[in-house]
């Protein structure tokens, strides 16, 4: 436990850190009005975790410390929209279609209504 701890704190750390780092030479290369840091940011996390997911799909003799490092640690600081791409690509994957779409739209929908709801509270 302490080791996939660590291994999770790691990943966390490094993720954060790459996204800052992502984040600011995006919004100084193109400074525009369009969230192209984050967009970014989210392509290339949810590049990464279909690579990973491929490759652990097809060789499960991958530690799972490192797993939880890169999915949970890495990715989770990254950017938690690859989790949530992962999650509906597999529903779709299980045969789930509508289900990922009801996903979708809700934690779309329901998330941005819910980031509506926290910045009324306070403003």
């Amino acid at each position: 436990m302490g080791a996939s701890l660590f291994a999770i704190a790691l990943g966390g750390a490094l993720g954060a850190l790459s996204r800052y780092g992502i984040g600011q030479w995006v919004m100084q290369a193109w400074p525009k009005a369009f969230p192209l840091a984050t967009f970014a940011v989210n392509l290339i996390g949810c590049l990464i975790i279909g690579i990973l997911y491929g490759l652990w799909s097809s060789r499960p003799e991958f530690s799972p410390m490192l797993r939880q490092g890169l999915f949970v640690g890495f990715l989770g600081a990254f950017t938690t929209f690859s989790t949530f791409s992962l999650d509906a690509l597999r529903l779709m994957e299980n045969g789930e279609g509508l289900m990922a779409l009801a996903y979708i739209l809700l934690s779309v929908c329901v998330c941005l209504l819910a980031t509506w709801a926290g910045l009324s509270l306070v403003r």
